[in-house]
């Protein structure tokens, strides 16, 4: 059941820009009563972990669309403190400044916000440079992270779950610009991981349908001898 609720929730987000599966990590249980008996052990799920996988760049043509290629993560100010996002999907507020679709701001280095003035175009150079009319108003803050430090925060966010963890800037990532990155919870790979789900599902209902009926006839034949 936790691997189905794992599942249903990465394929209910495979549209989703940026988002990163969740996947399980097994190991067995062993019934505190029959710790001497190996073939009482059963597959758990001991902690589910992110898969930080690159999802496929797709052109979208906007100019606002930034998708990462390499490690790393774009800087937000969040609503409660820095969040960090694969989906570049932005655009530009009322007062200029470049935001993601829940608005908020997009950092630049030094947790600056980037903000354009007029209706000129941007670009944006694959170090996170971005110029509006040939001059540099600001360059975007990508940080990566050690494996393990982020926690999710919604479905496209991520927030630092140890604060004594620090990020440092990603190291051969490169901006691209007029592209998305697509979800990498594929709906192909989420209908083959749902049969492998069910038919596990199904070979424990047999087992402990068998079980049931071992200790039926364990109970019948204590009443023959008995009578």
């Amino acid at each position: 059941m936790e691997s189905l609720d794992l599942l249903a929730n990465n394929m209910a987000n495979a549209s989703t820009g940026g988002y990163k599966a969740d996947r399980e990590f097994y190991s067995l249980y062993v019934a505190p009563e029959a710790n001497a008996a190996p073939s009482t052990t059963m597959p758990v799920v001991e902690r589910p972990w992110l898969d930080l996988s690159q999802g496929v760049l797709q052109s979208t043509g906007s100019a606002l669309d930034l998708a990462l290629s390499g490690s790393g993560f774009f800087s937000v100010a969040g609503p409660n403190g820095t969040l960090y996002t694969r989906n570049g999907s932005f655009h530009l507020s009322a007062s200029g400044q470049l935001v993601t679709a829940q608005g908020y701001a997009v950092n630049g280095t030094g947790a600056r916000p980037i903000a354009a003035t007029g209706s000129s175009p941007i670009e944006v150079a694959s170090d996170g440079t971005v110029r509006q009319n040939g001059n540099i108003i600001g360059q975007l803050q990508v940080m990566d992270f050690p494996a393990g430090a982020l926690s999710k925060q919604g479905t496209s966010y991520f927030r630092v779950s140890d604060t004594s963890v620090q990020g440092a800037p990603a190291a051969g990532t490169s901006v691209q610009q007029g592209k998305l990155e697509a979800s990498n919870s594929g709906t192909a790979d989420g209908a083959v991981r749902l049969v492998s789900i069910m038919r596990q599902f199904e070979m424990l209902q047999k087992a402990a349908s068998m079980g049931n009926d071992m200790n039926k006839q364990a109970i019948e034949q204590v009443a023959k001898v008995g009578s």
